[in-house]
């Protein structure tokens, strides 16, 4: 049997070339997102463990604990619990960590790297002068606040050298210092794209440290001979209630476990398992043309003693041999793909030095690898197999072409119901408040229902089709649309897998478009301002910026913002009296604004009261609150801060509508708590600035506020700006989506070059008997590109308005959101999908006007 199968597919192996071709893409993705996902794994892990080269055992806050801040009741982890651990028998050091957010201005003004893995950290030279965690390349460690060394990676990036000045920006503030040192390290964040930034210890305790004297946590180096273990048994007696030990091996053990790449690896595998999906329709049209092709030989060889099991035997063996080798392929193929999703990611993480190498004989992803091509090829290769077994010995007798096929009435009964199920079901999630659950079921039952139906909507768009394209081709559009009706079935199968593809294309698009234009419209409608300074992802606003800008005479209102909630004390309300005590209130969430700057905000609109006494005891509320918890001007609102830093009593001043931001409550500033030492690192952060400019000025006011402020780590937009801003995440999105849906789409249409280099060989005969009628070579390629082309469209079309009503669905169940088709973007996909009929259509089309007209006729017809 496995002779007989090698010689089968070396006979038909450029049958089989396009299957495997699509077997060994899905392949290629899956092992190569498990390469990388594990190189990955080890690189950050391998990272982690380098970056702390003197770390035995960890002391850290309790996950039951509190952060490592400064209350009574939270743990204490200061400079007095490391003097003590420094002091152990088994400790030959202790250090404090002092880490944090730290971005480094190039030299074109523009912030370096990742800026979510922009650090800083305190460089602590140990009894030989060094830090054992930053070895120094060149210069030496800095000494004070006017000195820094940073990584050597960002000094490749940006060019600084020794001496230079440089400005880096920490808590909102850029500070203009000079550069003394350039070390090497191993750190996760670098590997990600970051940069690292050491400062002196007693200017990164000021910039990083939870509060004067204390630390983040503590790590302890062993001394030699001391197992870290046993190190571990001396601290825990140490320790107050509140803070754990972690030893070496538990830290290595949870750097590995990544949530990031864990996330990433499912995301990569979920494409690649959609690849391989839409492979298994182009392998299963194959097998189902084959089986086709080859009833005769299935014949003789039951004619001559095979059994059914033999005949099905020999078809999977045929589809194991095919899934075997694209699996190799694949697998080779795979470590290309892992090397450029490492390009891929650390291109879009800041152009750092790729640091994942993916192995080349990883057990996980080559067993994977093997057992997922052969394992879709032969599940794929399986219902062709059966029909292949079923053909009875007295087939191979016949002479005259094979019975017509079976009714469709079944097909498209079942295909209705699936279809209106699949409907019904996306209709339920479009209404739902949680639609992810219903849309897993409820796309593949459309998608399936569609897949049944195609041979029924291609009968009826020929139909359509026949006048309009005879017109435009004459007979040799006629014979294409007869190819095309001739087998329903098979135009069905060949569609499916383009279809699939276009459908999540089409609903990524639409979705990701509707969202796109919701968040954009939401940005600039909740903008309060016509302009607002806001930090970039993970930086900060500084507590100077607010006073800066007030003073440019192009400001007509400055007012920073800050979010921070009360506990209400029971109702509250009446004629200015009773406070209701405290207990059983609510939380109202507040917004903390400059108290002279905000009646000048056009945005507010007070309907009862004035804002202008705000700053008098006083608090807003917008015209839902005050409905919802029955407060008119002049009722009192008492409680405390949800923080417990500080109590209220303040009275109902003003009733307002006003933009999102802005609401349900203003206080002003100076009515948050003042806090000083350890309460000022907690305090809530200034979310944004909002600057009303004199009127005409705002472009101007723009360039001064950032000629003034003079910091990349402060974004100082109009509402066009923000509205774009919000915009660009979902186009970023769409292009990550379509980079990853490409290769389903790539399958689509492999499939139907696949049958139209099928139909070649089927037609051999035909296409003879229509040249010796008077078709010319140019007229047999124009039939087989006509052909593929109302197939590819047939798919795309499909597949275009099966998305759009997926991506409606989606839409529908967002709050708020408004569909938004981009037709512009769907006639490209239309249009794409077009040239890709064409293309697909070029070597089949070529091969079949090449043959010559004396051998076409004298072939058997089949």
């Amino acid at each position: 049997m496995l002779r007989t199968a090698l010689r089968n597919l070396r006979r038909h192996k450029l049958r089989f070339a396009l299957p495997a071709l699509a077997v060994l893409l899905g392949v290629a993705c899956v092992s190569g997102s498990l390469l990388y996902s594990g190189a990955v794994r080890s690189a950050m892990t391998e990272s982690w463990t380098a970056s702390r080269p003197d770390v035995s055992v960890e002391v850290r806050p309790a996950e039951s604990a509190g952060p490592p801040g400064t209350g009574s009741d939270g743990p204490r982890i200061d400079e007095k619990l490391r003097q003590r651990l420094a002091r152990l028998p088994g400790a030959s050091a202790a250090r404090g960590t002092l880490e944090g957010g730290a971005f480094l201005v190039g030299p074109d003004g523009q912030l370096v790297g990742s800026r979510a893995h922009a650090a800083g950290a305190a460089y602590v030279p140990g009894r030989g002068g060094a830090d054992p965690r930053y070895p120094l390349a060149v210069g030496r460690g800095p000494r004070d606040a006017g000195e820094i060394a940073v990584d050597a990676a960002s000094a490749r990036r940006t060019g600084y050298h020794i001496g230079d000045r440089v400005r880096v920006v920490v808590a909102g503030k850029v500070h203009r210092v000079r550069l003394v040192g350039v070390f090497t390290a191993h750190d996760p964040r670098l590997a990600a794209g970051g940069t690292l930034t050491a400062f002196d210890r007693a200017t990164a305790a000021g910039h990083f440290a939870p509060a004067p004297g204390r630390y983040s946590s503590v790590t302890l180096t062993a001394r030699s001979g001391t197992p870290p273990t046993e190190l571990a048994d001396s601290v825990r007696r140490q320790l107050p209630r509140g803070l754990e030990t972690v030893t070496r091996t538990e830290l290595d053990a949870e750097a590995a476990e990544s949530p990031d790449s864990r996330k990433l690896s499912q995301l990569l595998l979920g494409f690649a398992g959609i690849a391989l999906i839409v492979s298994t329709f182009l392998v299963g049209n194959t097998f189902t043309m084959l089986g086709a092709a080859r009833a005769r030989e299935y014949a003789l060889l039951r004619a001559v003693g095979a059994t059914r099991r033999y005949v099905q035997r020999l078809v999977l063996t045929e589809a194991v041999l095919v899934g075997a080798v694209a699996s190799v392929a694949g697998y080779l193929l795979g470590i290309g793909v892992a090397h450029a999703l490492g390009g891929f990611f650390d291109a879009a993480a800041g152009g750092v030095e790729a640091s994942v190498r993916p192995g080349l004989l990883e057990p996980t992803p080559l067993l994977a690898a093997f057992g997922v091509g052969i394992g879709v090829t032969a599940l794929a290769a399986h219902l062709p197999a059966r029909r292949a077994a079923s053909v009875p010995p007295v087939a191979a007798l016949r002479t005259a072409e094979p019975p017509a096929p079976a009714s469709l009435r079944r097909r498209q009964l079942l295909g209705a119901g699936v279809t209106a199920l699949g409907g019904l079901t996306l209709k339920a999630a479009a209404g739902s408040p949680d639609p992810m659950g219903l849309l897993l079921p409820a796309v593949p039952l459309l998608l399936m229902g569609v897949a049944l139906l195609t041979p029924l909507l291609a009968t009826g768009v020929t139909r359509v089709l026949r006048a309009p394209l005879r017109w435009l081709a004459g007979v040799r559009g006629t014979l294409a649309l007869a190819n095309v009706r001739r087998n329903p079935r098979r135009t069905a199968a060949t569609t499916t897998a383009l279809t699939v593809g276009l459908s999540l294309v089409a609903a990524v698009t639409v979705t990701v478009a509707s969202l796109g234009a919701m968040a954009r419209d939401e940005a600039e409608r909740d903008m309060p301002t016509e302009l607002r300074i806001t930090a970039v992802d993970f930086g900060e606003i500084g507590d100077d910026v607010a006073p800066r800008v007030a003073r440019l005479p192009d400001a007509r209102a400055v007012t920073p913002v800050t979010g921070t909630a009360i506990e209400t004390g029971g109702d509250g309300h009446g004629d200015g009296g009773g406070d209701g005590g405290e207990g059983g209130g609510e939380v109202l969430s507040a917004v903390a604004v400059d108290a002279d700057a905000v009646p000048r905000i056009p945005a507010l609109h007070v309907r009862s009261g004035s804002l202008e006494r705000l700053g008098a005891g006083g608090v807003a509320v917008t015209r839902e609150a005050a409905r919802e918890h029955g407060w008119h001007v002049g009722d009192r609102i008492t409680g405390r801060f949800a923080d417990g830093r500080g109590r209220v009593d303040r009275r109902v001043v003003a009733v307002y509508d006003g933009p999102e931001a802005l609401t349900p409550a203003l206080l002003p500033s100076d009515a948050l708590p003042a806090r000083s030492g350890t309460e000022a690192r907690e305090a809530a952060p200034v979310e944004s600035v909002l600057v009303t400019p004199r009127q005409g000025r705002a472009d101007g006011l723009k360039r001064e506020i950032r000629h003034t402020l003079d910091n990349p780590a402060l974004l100082v937009q109009d509402r066009a700006d923000v509205g774009r801003e919000a915009a660009d995440g979902f186009s970023s999105l769409l292009r990550t989506m379509y980079a990853m849906l490409s290769v389903t789409v790539l399958i689509g249409a492999l499939g139907v070059a696949n049958t139209m280099g099928m139909a070649v060989h089927e037609r051999v005969r035909e296409t003879g008997l229509l040249r010796a009628v008077g078709l010319d070579r140019g007229g047999v390629r124009a039939v087989l590109v006509l052909e593929s082309l109302v197939i590819s469209l047939l798919g795309a079309a499909l597949g275009l308005v099966t998305g759009g009503v997926v991506g409606a669905a989606v839409v529908g169940g967002q709050e708020g959101a408004v569909l938004t088709v981009p037709w512009g973007t769907m006639l490209l996909l239309f249009a794409g999908s077009a040239a890709l009929g064409v293309v697909a259509s070029l070597i089949p089309s070529h091969r079949a006007a090449a043959v010559p007209l004396r051998t076409a006729i004298g072939a058997d017809g089949e």
